[in-house]
């Protein structure tokens, strides 16, 4: 019995328009990383360029969870397998903060530079997410009172940099947006365990010292 249900999940997995690696990535996520996740919704089929949520101007279609809602994020491995069998090209998305990971991204031009100039310094960075118009840079998990008096010491803030911490989210790769596929800019190492993130602090300092040095503070994306 235990045979015929394992054939019936890889033809499921086969037939879901041969996607399997999404199934395999949330679930990589979820169970050996404790990342929450749940599927963004969808580009509209009618135009990838257009979301599959009923705001006609999203900004960030099939880049967003939609339904079900943030809330449902999990780290149940029975839920993401439900979730990416039944939608297996759903991107995926990370809730950030709690125990999870947060972000803090910046133009992709920009960000590109930014790291260029991180390299150089030797900084350790932790995994890099790369959309087309944006890169994310992860980082441990902060408050939003932390980030408040971090921001405040600061002289000058790039208006281009955003920070993704608890209530927020990013997508992961390999996901399909209607901007284009997401991908690792800088993968996390191989291995079963949670990829280690540097502190928000560092990578603050770090951007916005490297931006203000090279004059790239980037228009607002």
């Amino acid at each position: 019995m235990r045979e015929i249900l394992g054939r019936r999940r890889r033809l499921l997995s086969r037939r879901n328009d041969g996607r399997p690696e999404m199934l395999s990535a949330a679930l990589t996520f979820a169970t050996q990383w404790q990342w929450p996740v749940l599927p963004g919704v969808a580009p509209d089929p009618q135009g990838r360029a257009r979301c599959g949520c009923p705001d006609p101007e999203c900004t960030v279609p099939g880049a967003h969870p939609f339904d079900p809602g943030l809330l449902a994020a999990t780290t149940d491995e029975r839920m993401a397998r439900w979730w990416w069998t039944n939608r297996p090209t759903a991107p995926i998305i990370l809730a950030t903060g709690g125990n999870a990971p947060c972000a803090v991204s910046l133009p992709a031009p920009a960000a590109a530079r930014a790291l260029a100039a991180l390299d150089l310094k030797e900084m350790r960075l932790g995994p890099v997410i790369a959309s087309p118009t944006r890169w994310a840079l992860l980082v441990k998990p902060y408050s939003l009172e932390q980030l408040g008096e971090l921001l405040y010491a600061k002289d000058f803030v790039p208006g281009s940099l955003r920070f993704h911490g608890e209530g927020g989210y990013v997508a992961l790769p390999p996901s399909e947006t209607g901007q284009g596929g997401i991908r690792w800019e800088r993968a996390p190492l191989p291995g079963s365990a949670a990829p280690w993130v540097p502190d928000v602090e560092a990578v603050v300092d770090a951007v916005v010292e490297a931006l203000t040095r090279t004059g790239v503070s980037a228009p607002e994306l």
